[in-house]
């Protein structure tokens, strides 16, 4: 930790970006809070995330949760001041007086250490979702644990329950044992610990805090939405902190990682596993809902939802690592969900194995900063993305792959995919990037390839029912059509779709899917640099730079192609400069602004930490 430096003022939001919140290889940098703008809003690069399991919370630099769902991720907010800093509601906790803040995660765990150094003292907040002894809590559970480390410092704890999108107004309810805040069906309690006084007001809970060297401290809040609640002791909630220490670092020690860049590698697996739904074994996209990925607003999404693509990726960075449970619910839910379901499978699911709603919902809130507009629902459901089919197989296969087997339900289920895919290739659908206007994405014909030559493969090792000629000859077709339809000669590159002459990242995946790693994909990354570059980072297909940031998936996969077209040396460049692209805590966003680095888009994102996982696991793995 720095020496203390005199306090600084709030920054203008221009100014915010500091070094503070860049990743140092997880070590902790000790520096004034100044990216809360004057109407309450953090700068996104401020966030770390907690989880249980179930649901994320999301903590800024000075001490406040801007966003918790009570009970589940999916859930209303009930602590939404991240999309409505006036009503949303939060819980914080922080220093009286001018401080200065660092911050990091307990080793090997999602536990959040803040440090807070005012001018008379030094105070530390450690903040979990607390886990129980064999799992999740049937409640959820936050312990906000206070430690005096030196001099005193005087604190504040509010929580503060907001309106659930404008929808419900809290309420304090008193009971035989205490007073309970409500909210929409949720109960929700705070329990203390050596506090100097409580303020109970009519829709909050204010608590008071001093530190000495050595006090120990707490602000707990337990909750259940519409069944009765358990009311732990504030030291049984305490000691719950250290279980949840011990479980993090119980499955941090079954992770397996022995490559470069082990403690973003390791920081990414831990974002990751906060982000599976454990009642399901589903991975969210993100743990939030309309986060903007332009600062001119209307492109915001809520990413709250399992997407087939995501489940795919996160297998192979699961099975590298060594991870079993984790990898077996994730196909088991996906396999279980396709069968309930439609007759293709769905581009998203709901973490719980549902259909998602068709009819998004605009939300009466303002958004982050004023950014609208808050929608709630995702509209992707029903669209086609053929890109779907490659994985779906891609996911199989690694399981496969990995020593394990198929049941014959799912070999059944896996043959019709299969017949599908021969047919509809030919279709125009919505891309991998969830466009409405319907063309011939060069990309989404490579899933249904990449589809194809996956059954072939389980075909071949009998773990999938029927022929495989008509695969094999449709997957053959794919590849003419691609090379006659895909591939432009003048440009040098595959085109976005035929008669182009834009560009398409998302091709870069089909380096790593096995499609090409040979003159045209290395040629083509050269294309794609120029047209869709900014710095180490790119633009998702040509023309979308005026909309919208970088978008942080693409500049690691740009690394794991270069490792397979042969060029490791660039790759290996690449991925080390990316690493200025985390914030502090190792956290990534959708997108990031390339002038400013500012944060864009819903967070933590699951697919920029995947690939940060992968392209890790691609550079390695081709070193050996």
């Amino acid at each position: 930790m720095t020496t203390m430096d005199t306090y600084a003022a709030p920054l203008p939001p221009a100014q915010v970006g500091t070094t503070s919140l860049h990743w140092r290889g997880g070590e902790p940098v000790e520096a004034a809070f100044d990216e809360r703008d004057a109407d309450g809003y953090a700068d996104l690069r401020s966030y770390a995330t907690i989880g249980d399991g179930r649901t994320i919370g999301l903590v800024a630099r000075d001490g406040r949760i801007d966003w918790l769902p009570i009970p589940d991720l999916s859930s209303a907010a009930a602590f939404g001041a991240l999309l409505d800093a006036g009503r949303g509601g939060y819980v914080s906790l922080s220093p009286t007086t001018p401080f200065r803040v660092s911050r990091r995660y307990h080793e090997g765990t999602n536990v959040l250490e803040t440090t807070f150094t005012t001018a008379t003292g030094v105070a530390r907040v450690t903040d979990s979702l607390n886990t129980g002894v064999a799992g999740r809590l049937p409640w959820a559970e936050l312990g906000r644990r206070i430690d005096g480390i030196a001099g005193e410092v005087e604190l504040r704890g509010a929580v503060v329950p907001g309106t659930c999108f404008n929808t419900a107004s809290p309420w304090v309810h008193s009971t035989a044992h205490g007073q309970v805040l409500r909210l929409d069906g949720l109960t929700l309690a705070v329990r203390t610990l050596n506090d100097e006084r409580v303020e109970m007001g009519e829709r909050d809970v204010v608590v008071h805090y001093r530190t000495a060297e050595g006090s120990r401290h707490l602000l707990g809040l337990v909750g259940t939405e519409r069944e009765a609640l358990y009311l732990p002791r504030p030291e049984e909630i305490d000691t719950g902190i250290d279980r949840t220490v011990a479980n993090w670092q119980t499955w941090s020690d079954t992770f397996a990682w022995d490559g470069p860049w082990s403690e973003a590698v390791e920081r990414s697996a831990l974002m990751l596993k906060q982000l599976i739904y454990a009642p399901t074994g589903a991975l969210a996209a993100a743990a939030t809902v309309a986060l903007p990925e332009s600062l001119a607003g209307g492109k915001n999404w809520d990413y709250r939802f399992a997407w087939i693509r995501d489940v795919a990726y996160s297998l192979t960075a699961l099975f590298r690592f060594g991870v079993r449970e984790e990898t077996h619910a994730a196909i088991s839910w996906l396999l279980a969900t396709m069968r309930r379901h439609a007759d293709e499978p769905q581009v998203l699911y709901t973490l719980s194995g549902t259909l998602a709603a068709d009819d998004p919902k605009d939300q009466d809130v303002p958004g982050w900063r004023g950014i609208g507009p808050v929608v709630t629902g995702n509209g992707a459901r029903d669209q086609l993305q053929l890109g779907v089919f490659g994985d779906v197989f891609s996911i199989v296969a690694l399981y496969v792959d990995n020593g394990n087997v198929l049941d014959d339900e799912t070999g059944r289920l896996l043959t019709a995919l299969a017949d599908r895919a021969c047919d509809r290739w030919r279709s125009p659908d919505a891309g991998m990037w969830e466009l409405h206007e319907p063309r011939h994405y060069v990309t989404s014909k490579l899933g249904c390839w990449q589809a194809l030559s996956q059954a072939v493969h389980l075909a071949e090792i009998g773990q999938v029912p029927g022929s495989a000629d008509r695969w094999r000859g449709e997957a053959a077709a794919i590849r003419a059509w691609v090379d006659e339809h895909g591939w432009s000669e003048e440009l040098g590159a595959y085109v976005w779709y035929p008669g182009s002459d834009q560009v398409d990242a998302s091709i870069l995946l089909h380096a790593i899917s096995g499609f090409d790693r040979g003159e045209k994909m290395s040629r083509t990354i050269d294309v794609l640099r120029r047209e869709l570059g900014s710095g180490p980072h790119l633009y998702r297909y040509s023309g979308v730079a005026t909309e919208e940031g970088v978008f942080l998936a693409c500049s690691y996969w740009m690394v794991s192609a270069l490792q397979l077209v042969g060029r490791g040396e660039e790759a290996r460049a690449l991925m080390d400069e990316l690493m200025a692209a985390p914030n502090d805590v190792g956290l990534l966003a959708e997108m990031i602004d390339p002038d400013s680095g500012a944060f864009l888009g819903n967070l933590p994102q699951a697919l920029s930490h995947l690939a940060l996982l992968n392209a890790a696991i691609s550079v390695h793995t081709d070193d050996r």
